[in-house]
């Protein structure tokens, strides 16, 4: 391990880094190195390079986990400004490692990074050797609450975990540290006794202590204006701190002022070290001085319609956004040609997309756009000539203005006014011309859920767009910063890694020639027929219905997809199949094989990113997961040796929010709602013994080993554990269904307990957050609240028996649980909001607009809403239903908005009014309380045509104040009966 300590510093060290030394107190990362911490702030240049052991309490494991250490040793780089090619670079130093890049799988996967306490996030990837996590690669955008730039690149290696695969040995211990001494010969001891220290021995009355006293001292070198000593106090604080969590002495309130105490000293040390580095002058100098901007070539006109090719490359980009950034370039580019009339009949676009390019194909565009008029308005002709028919000094001076002589100028209408004008013909721009001014505003424009900065000036996009390739013809249209010459880039392993391109329509043969296949449906066959014989191979299959958002993953994740076959221990298989599963497909994305009955198959597929060792990637697959499954079988063991309620105390030091408390109060909120919806519903005694028993244990699988370790296995650990120590069987699947749905179209709770649970999480979820002023805002929506009402809605959709239940009443139940005052206009919004994705969802199973809207007076029961949706559909086919609506139209036009209903029989002066009020009085006494649409309409269609005879002989607005009360008010009796059906206005 030395030897590659040492080879990495060489690398570095060759490519301009300072070699820099591991910080002298704990950190938990080497990113709160003030080499990276403080070095990344401000407008100086910066590369350094440097080992650093990186200490975390909480990891502690005795030295008996094979893969986790309280000190693990990691290597950190940072090159500020980020240098353009840092992926190659750093492709480089795995080389100088001895890494054979051909015959390994190494990706980058998208892993995006945040340190709140740091007040610092940035973009960027896990490396992966062979599905191996390696290195966590980051384009920083922001520390200590500010801005960067220029924009640093992080590059932190796992040195135990590379070393482990390098020298094919499965536990950290058994590493060849150098020359006949292993790792655990060298820290084994301390691995042991720090364990000990961290989880057993460490005083916490004097760590406690240590908190204070470094939090104080940092506080008093900030107002001494020393932030490097400040930042060094910080960071002892921060150990203090996760030396007491990993003790178990963190509370949720402590917790919370704790990290804000952190967090605000960690913003006051960024901004002193910024205005100290000012006041320095800056000596090392400013890396944010722009560049001269690079000659452009003079564009050559062509002749006939000719190919465009555009190709957009990119560093991997999240697979999410690859296709949809791709069409997104399409549909610009289409807009742009069709806008600048480059576009014929026989014009088509082809659209391409892999995680490191975006392309569009389009034949026959035309060789210049065509010639147009263009008028230029001058002054009104009234003004333009004096009495005698000579023009003014307004027409001389606008025919001046334009060039031409007084008799060129026409007159023209424009809105019914007479102006003068010149109309001047303008030449269609060349196709070469428009497409250079067109496709710097289409890459400026390119846009993602999550976009970051690089060292490109005005660029913003989810990973740094690196080249562009622009081909008419042959012709290349150069971008600026992001010409690349006539050539794309293939396989960063291949040599060469960039190859010529002779014309645009050559791109996509170009590619596939050097094993780079660009369209998206030809990969995913590929994926599944190759998938499928590997399978088949060991008499199993892969359930691609089952697994189709994981292919569609991959599909994105890999330029060239090679399938490979690999196995486990079989023993694994005694663990719950969620448990494997989830590994795979969630942490490996690894297809499962399952055997003919279904059951699972000790073999999974996973897709390198094109040719390389078989052999080699296998091994390193399968040896990354025997040791996930290592770590799962301890940890499942480990929650074995508890009850579940044993396991619900550890919710106490799990915090939720600050103002509302630890989980193990979110858990008691539940509780407490559950109980209050229940009282509203009919429960046989065997379904109220099993959510109350359910509610005492809601969320106790969040403070259990394994879910803290896999998150998404949240409730499906909760029916296993609960399950295995001899709770009821409804008990154990209420505390499965209260997590459902998880996602929109995931399965929804089979059972009034789970259901009531599910809808009380989410109640307790939409209610508290809203308070505490947590509501989502633009695309922000950290807790999860827009998943959250639509699950609620869904699960209120998908229960009959929860039908007393309306979201309102949940709501307000909900609040009066809160431990923070729930003002009515914070809850007021949440059922806005709760209604806005009831309305989203309706919208998006097809009904239409005015459909949709009709019904949203009814969101608060969802189940009722979505039937009247439904059945207001359908009605509006049939001519009863549309002649009952224009009646209805009729009523609501004329009643003015605020008329009471209210009427005096006697006060009638027509028959109309007498035979109106005759089957107004018999339909509404006919009618139940809350009827659905189909049976108001059925009962309503007797009005329409008495309200129609009504209109015809009486007039409504008479000159006699009592006779126009009273039919207003008897009108807004009509009204008032239809209103609680549905919107009316929305269908006229």
């Amino acid at each position: 391990m030395q030897d590659a300590l040492i080879r990495l510093t060489e690398f570095w060290a060759g490519h301009g880094c300072l070699v820099g030394q591991p910080m002298n107190t704990e950190v938990g990362a080497g990113t709160l190195n003030p080499n990276t911490a403080l070095r990344v702030l401000g407008p100086e240049p910066w590369r350094v390079a440097h080992a650093e052991p990186s200490v975390r309490p909480d990891d502690s494991r005795y030295g008996d986990n094979p893969n986790r250490l309280q000190t693990h040793t990691q290597f950190q780089v940072v090159l500020k400004p980020e240098p353009g090619d840092a992926q190659e670079l750093y492709l480089g130093s795995l080389a100088a490692l001895g890494i054979d890049l051909r015959a390994h799988d190494v990706r980058f996967v998208e892993d995006d990074w945040a340190s709140p306490a740091l007040g610092a996030w940035g973009l960027g990837w896990e490396v992966w050797l062979d599905g191996l996590e390696i290195t966590q690669f980051t384009y920083f955008q922001q520390s200590g609450g500010m801005m960067l730039d220029p924009v640093s690149v992080e590059i932190t290696y796992g040195m135990e975990r590379i070393l482990m695969a390098l020298q094919g040995v499965s536990h950290f211990k058994d590493i060849a540290y150098a020359p006949g001494i292993s790792y655990g010969e060298a820290f084994g001891q301390a691995e042991y006794e720090m364990s000990r220290y961290y989880l057993d021995d460490a005083d916490i009355a004097t760590t406690r202590e240590l908190f204070e006293a470094y939090a104080s001292e940092a506080r008093r070198m900030l107002d001494a204006r020393l932030p490097v000593p400040a930042h060094s106090c910080v960071l002892k604080c921060s150990h203090a701190f996760n030396v007491l969590d990993a003790r178990g002495a963190i509370g949720t309130a402590e917790r919370a002022r704790a990290f804000a105490r952190m967090r605000g000293l960690a913003h006051e040390v960024a901004a002193l070290w910024v205005e100290r580095r000012a006041e320095l002058g800056h000596p090392l100098g400013d890396a944010t001085a722009a560049r001269p901007a690079p000659e452009r070539p003079v564009l050559r006109e062509i002749r006939e319609p000719a190919a465009f090719a555009l190709e957009i490359g990119v560093e991997e980009l999240p697979p999410s956004e690859v296709r949809r950034a791709a069409e997104a370039v399409a549909e610009r580019l289409r807009d742009g040609l069709e806008e600048a009339g480059l576009l014929t009949d026989a014009s088509t676009f082809d659209t391409f997309s892999t995680p490191r390019r975006l392309i569009v194909v389009v034949r026959d565009v035309e060789p210049k756009a065509p010639d147009a008029e263009e008028v230029v308005k001058g002054p009104r002709v009234a003004a333009a000539y004096d009495a005698s028919g000579e023009p003014t000094r307004a027409l001389l001076g606008f025919a001046r203005g334009q060039g031409i002589d007084v008799a060129d100028v026409r007159e023209i209408t424009l809105g019914g006014k007479q102006y003068t004008a010149h109309v001047r013909k303008v030449t269609g721009r060349p196709a070469p011309h428009v497409l250079a001014g067109l496709l710097p505003g289409l890459v400026q424009g390119l846009r993602a859920g999550k976009n970051m900065r690089w060292n490109v000036p005005g660029l913003s996009f989810a990973r740094p767009v690196r080249r562009v390739l622009a081909l008419l013809d042959r012709q290349q249209i150069a971008l600026d910063d992001l010409d690349q010459g006539r050539a794309t880039d293939v396989h960063r392993t291949a040599d060469p890694a960039r190859v010529p391109v002779p014309d645009a329509s050559s791109l996509i043969g170009v590619l596939r020639e050097h094993g780079i296949e660009p369209d998206p449906a030809r990969r995913r066959t590929r994926i599944v027929e190759d998938a499928r014989a590997l399978a088949a191979r060991h008499g199993g299959t892969v359930d691609l219905a089952a697994e189709e958002d994981l292919v569609e993953e991959i599909v994105d994740l890999v330029e060239e997809p090679v399938a490979i076959l690999g196995s486990f221990d079989a023993k694994y298989l005694d663990l719950p199949e969620a448990i494997l599963t989830t590994v795979m497909r969630k942490h490996q994305r690894y297809l499962p094989v399952r055997g003919p009955s279904g059951g699972l198959l000790p073999h999974f597929v996973t897709v390198a990113n094109g040719e390389c060792d078989h052999d080699l990637v296998r091994a390193g697959n399968e040896a990354v997961i025997r040791a996930r499954y290592e770590d799962a079988a301890f940890f499942f063991q480990q929650d074995l040796r508890r009850t579940p309620g044993e396991i619900k105390q550890g919710l106490a030091r799990l915090t939720f929010t600050e103002r509302l408390g630890s989980m193990a109060d979110r858990s008691a909120r539940i509780a407490a709602i559950a109980a209050d919806l229940a009282g509203r519903l009919d429960l046989a005694p065997d379904e109220r013994a099993a959510l109350g028993r359910a509610a005492a244990l809601a969320k106790f699988d969040l403070a259990s080993s394994m879910v803290i370790e896999l998150s998404g296995l949240a409730g499906t650990m909760a029916r296993e554990y609960a399950r295995r120590a001899g709770e009821d069987e409804a008990v154990a699947q209420a505390l499965h269904e209260m997590e459902l749905p998880r996602s929109a179209g995931d399965a929804l709770p089979a059972t009034v307990p789970g259901a009531v649970l599910a809808a009380a999480d989410r109640l307790d979820l939409i209610a508290g957050l809203f308070a505490a002023g947590a509501a989502p805002a633009g695309g922000s929506d950290p807790f999860g609240l827009r998943r959250a009402a639509l699950g609620l809605t869904a699960i209120l959709r998908a229960v009959p028996r929860l039908a007393p239940v309306t979201v309102g009443d949940g709501l307000a139940a909900a609040a009066r649980h809160q431990p923070v005052e729930v003002p009515p206009d914070a809850l007021a919004e949440a059922e806005r909001f709760t209604a806005r994705r009831l309305e989203q969802n309706l919208l998006d199973e097809g009904l239409p607009i005015p459909v949709v809207r009709a019904v949203l007076p009814l969101a608060d029961a969802p189940a009722h809403a979505a039937r009247t949706a439904a059945d207001l559909a359908g009605l509006l086919r049939t001519d009863g239903f549309a002649r009952l609506t224009a009646a209805l139209q009729r009523v609501l036009r004329i009643v003015p908005a605020g008329t009471a209903a209210g009427y005096d029989p006697g006060l009638f002066a027509e028959p109309a009014e007498r035979r109106l009020d005759e089957v107004f009085t018999r339909v509404r006494d006919g009618l139940p309380p809350r009827p659905a649409l189909p049976e108001f309409a059925s009962a309503a269609s007797a009005l329409a045509e008495p309200v129609d005879a009504y209109f015809d002989d009486v007039m409504v607005m008479d000159e006699d104040p009592a006779l126009r009360a009273n039919r207003l008010g008897f009108l807004a009796a009509v009204r008032d009966l239809a209103a609680p059906v549905l919107d009316w206005r929305e269908i006229a």
